[in-house]
């Protein structure tokens, strides 16, 4: 049996039950209250212990726990166990009398099948819902509907015709009317019920508006009791252990139809991977925040299909044109008899240029012409998909209704409150009497508001946060310097230890290093993300922000600051500096006196960026963002199960004999959107900082997302508690960064054109220097000589006999960074950017069908108020008009009744509310 679209689920529910009173009831157990009636809209969980040990079973009503109870977690027994537990149901108490103040119903079951784990479910009512939506300035459809009119331009029809072509790709998502059709939204009034279509109230909020109001309440709720500043700061201190709003139904019944279910089915499974995500369900079921963030991620991957084309083909080109490339053949020829100074002192000896055959016609796939155009292709790339975003989610906004909302200012968090009212009792205690001081410390524990509005937190009282946080990021930063420097030591001297070794192993020396250093690199990187990431949050409390907007943007901040110098910080070494510090023959550059800064290879550092690049964003795709976010959060579902004593129950069995919100305590509590936004951002770097070495960068970042978008949204539908619906109108400070990171790619590719591959040096070559035009020569034009007696006493090589003759004069490159070649570069890539800003300004960043349907829609709604306006003013002229007629007793007796309607009316309505 399925639910119809929008049916009274107490109707729905007494249904199923006389139609089955055995079978499909558990699916509703634990979405209402215990009469069927009230649907719960939020949960709050808090943990309970009996003498000995055990789940305190008081059948629904609330008790205190005894005195003789133990808490097992920490350590603690006897008496001060009991005052503690004590005061945390004492608070618990003090802030459920509050919401029953605000007008919220609870009820409790400390009778459940999880041990130790009470639950109180909370119910809004209809007028306290009708209260905080007006409060919260909820737009809300109106009965008003209109139809949304497309011109019929060449333009338009050949949408449509795209439209129908792409039908199959659209998900089977249930709409109640035609996508033509739009309701007229204004701002929910108590005043302005009528415009509203309230002929199903139970269906007028849905369950993500219930829960997000109900979180409201909960937010600015504060209690006597000392420090009790709302739900966050209850859950720090452990009064609850937890509170989200439920999921609407199980995704595995197949007689219950939901949008949890409808979701798992069309969005969240891998067998849908080609459909495109069903954006407006995922909004309505989590609120705009979570929509716009898999919006974003949906439009991310669709634009990297273009670019992952254009990187094949670049790929392609070079695998083509290799045996063309005259470069890589007078190195691969057979003839070629240059021989090159030693790589490093002593262990190292001489060698021959024939040798590098193979990392020079590798280098060629990603060092040829085609490159230099990727680079700038994805340049203007990176500027398209930032305006095209720009216009989705202006669509977005309209189509959600949030043309007109503005941001609003959050509550204070609770660690501010607490900080304020610290401050404020310091202050009463050196200024005043002890007598008074004793009146005031009452006062700001009981009355805390009041202190508030007076004192806050200034950039003094910050100072010393201030101070730690820039000496903590300059330290943090400071180590992923010393990590790079220490892989530097390591290839430098697992090299010389090669080449110790036998003539096999000599052979392979440069690809085992590379190799071997990446992925310790990867290691690293990984294991340091994890640790930035908590000292980033250590530090952004160590602030104390004051509402939640600037604690979540000042984290953001710090996290992506460390986590991009740890991500680049390696690849940037290589690609700008390694190779450029080495000095020449006879006159070296040493670390420690002992260590030889490393050469790149003889086809250029490109080859090594590449390597070092592609296993970094593979390595933290698969590793960080596929198997973590897989392998952990069933980890930590596991550990819940056998610590709640659930894992001896059969996955079958468990489902049936828990409740609804028994089922959702299990799952992993909804951490935030950040980490989800910073690991794209990142391989948003990796797609367009360095795309110039690695061209199929765009390639491997679309397979990840098309598996990540999946990914995702199973662990929101499946693995997590649901979150608290969020109102946004944009991705916020991610936009930024974003578009800083678009900026910085324009002149990080000029410079690994311009000093990691060799692709300005041979034009110049070739049009300045070259006899005939062409490239040859171009290899032996590019190395410089050196006379082995000139070296440095005890820094030649130990087997100058090595290549079996003795060698006087050896070669080595020293030809790469020509006088012209920042004039040239400069030049170049000036116009890339102000191309990128041309694409800025050419495309409008509101859609013009959009900004017309804005328009209509402010007329409309002038419209209906006139209407509505001349309507009130028909009828008292109609009843005026009709008083007239009679004599004069009779029009103040009608006038009387008329008055005595209008005052009922009104009543009533008060009532109502």
């Amino acid at each position: 049996m399925l639910t119809p679209p929008c049916v009274s689920p107490c109707v729905y529910y007494q249904l199923l039950r006389a139609l089955n009173p055995e079978e499909n009831v558990h699916c509703w157990h634990g979405l209402y209250f215990q009469d069927g009636q009230r649907r719960v809209d939020y949960v709050l969980t808090y943990t309970m212990k009996k003498p000995g040990g055990g789940p305190q079973n008081t059948g629904g009503s609330s008790h205190l726990p005894s005195s003789a109870a133990a808490d097992v977690e920490l350590g603690c027994v006897g008496e001060t166990f009991s005052v503690h537990e004590d005061h945390k149901a004492f608070r618990r108490e003090e802030f459920e009398g509050k919401l029953r103040e605000m007008g919220l119903e609870l009820e409790k079951d400390e009778d459940t099948k999880i041990p130790g784990v009470g639950f109180v479910k909370i119910h809004a009512p209809w007028n306290v819902l009708c209260r905080e939506a007006e409060f919260m300035k909820l737009k809300m459809p109106t009965k008003k509907v209109y139809e949304m009119k497309h011109s019929s331009g060449v333009m338009d029809k050949i949408s449509s015709l795209v439209s129908k072509a792409l039908e199959p790709l659209h998900p089977h998502v249930e709409e109640h009317q035609p996508k033509n059709i739009k309701h007229l939204s204004h701002t929910f009034s108590r005043e302005k019920q009528h415009l509203f279509d309230l002929s199903d109230k139970d269906c007028f909020f849905d369950s993500k508006t219930r829960g997000s109001i109900v979180f409201e309440i909960l937010k600015r709720t504060k209690c006597k009791a000392k420090y009790s500043m709302g739900i966050t700061s209850l859950l720090g201190n452990g009064v609850y252990s937890a509170a989200y709003p439920l999921h609407d139904g199980d995704i595995n019944d197949s007689a219950e139809a939901n949008d949890r279910k409808l979701l798992y089915e069309e969005w969240a499974n891998y067998s849908v991977f080609y459909k495109y995500q069903p954006i407006g369900l995922v909004r309505k079921y989590f609120g705009e925040k979570i929509g716009l963030y898999f919006a974003w991620l949906g439009l991310y991957t669709q634009m990297l299909i273009p670019a992952s084309l254009v990187g094949v083909i670049v790929f392609l080109y070079g695998c083509a044109t290799v045996d063309d490339n005259i470069p890589s053949m007078e190195i691969c020829h057979p003839r070629n008899n240059i021989t090159m100074c030693p790589l490093c002192d002593r262990v190292c000896s001489y060698w021959k240029l024939s040798s590098a055959c193979g990392t020079a016609r590798a280098s060629h796939l990603f060092d040829n012409p085609a490159t230099v155009f990727f680079s700038i292709f994805m340049a203007l790339w990176a500027a398209m998909f930032m305006e095209h975003w720009k216009r989705r989610q202006m669509r977005l906004n309209y189509e959600w209704d949030l043309t007109g909302f503005e941001d609003e200012e959050d509550h204070p968090r609770a660690e501010y409150e607490f900080r304020v009212m610290q401050k404020s009792m310091n202050k009463d205690q050196k200024s005043q009497h002890k007598v008074i001081k004793k009146s005031a410390l009452l006062m700001s524990i009981y009355s805390p508001l009041c202190n508030i509005e007076m004192e806050k937190l200034t950039c003094q009282d910050r100072l010393p946060a201030y101070t730690t946080n820039l000496v903590m990021m300059l330290l943090m930063i400071g180590v992923t310097f010393a990590i790079v420097f220490g892989v530097i030591l390591y290839r430098i001297s697992t090299k010389a230890a090669l080449h110790m070794s036998s003539k096999i192993t000599r052979n392979n020396v440069q690809l085992t290093v590379k190799t071997t250093a990446a992925i310790i690199n990867l290691v690293v990187i990984l294991i340091l993300d994890e640790v930035y990431g908590a000292v980033a949050r250590w530090l952004t409390v160590l602030e104390v922000p004051k509402t939640d907007k600037s604690f979540e943007e000042r984290l953001i901040f710090k996290t992506f600051i460390l986590k991009f110098f740890n991500a680049f910080t390696p690849i940037i070494y290589i690609a700008f500096f390694r190779g450029r510090l080495v000095g020449r023959p006879g006159s070296y550059l040493y670390v420690f006196e002992s260590y030889r800064m490393e050469e790149c290879a003889h086809g250029g550092c490109l080859m090594e960026l590449c390597i070092q690049l592609s296993i970094t964003m593979l390595g933290k795709q698969l590793i960080q963002n596929n198997l973590f976010e897989i392998g952990v959060p069933k980890l930590k579902k596991l550990i819940r199960y056998i610590r709640s004593k659930q894992g001896a129950y059969k996955e079958e069995e468990r489902q049936k004999k828990l409740q609804r919100y028994e089922t959702d305590h299990f799952l992993e509590p909804f951490a935030g959107l950040t980490p989800e936004y910073m690991e794209m951002i990142i391989q948003f770097g990796f797609v367009t900082l360095f795309v110039a070495s690695f061209p199929l960068a765009p390639l491997f970042a679309l397979l990840n997302n098309i598996i990540e978008i999946r990914l995702d949204a199973k662990k929101f539908v499946t693995e997590l508690r649901r979150p608290v619906a969020a109102r946004a109108k944009d991705i916020g400070i991610w936009y930024n960064i974003l578009r800083g990171v678009a900026k910085v790619a324009v002149i990080i590719n000029a410079f690994v054109i311009s000093f990691t591959s060799d692709f300005i040096p041979r034009m110049v070559y070739q049009y300045m220097y070259s006899p005939d035009g062409s490239m040859h020569g171009f290899v032996n034009h590019t190395l410089s000589y050196f006379n082995v007696s000139h070296f440095q006493e005890g820094k030649e090589t130990m087997d100058p006999l090595y290549l079996g003759y003795r060698v006087e004069i050896c070669r080595y490159k020293d030809y790469r960074e020509p006088p012209w070649l920042k004039e040239e570069t400069d030049h170049w890539w000036n116009v890339v950017m102000l191309m990128s800003d041309v694409v800025d300004w050419l495309i409008p960043d509101i859609p013009k069908d959009i900004s017309v349907q804005m328009h209509k829609e402010k007329i409309l709604l002038v419209d209906l108020f006139m209407k509505e306006e001349q309507g009130k003013v028909q009828i008292l002229e109609s009843k005026s008009f009709t008083g007239g007629k009679d004599n004069c007793s009779r029009s103040n007796n009608n006038n009387s009744t008329i008055a005595h309607q209008r005052s009922g009316l009104h009543a009533n309505s008060t009532n109502s509310f």
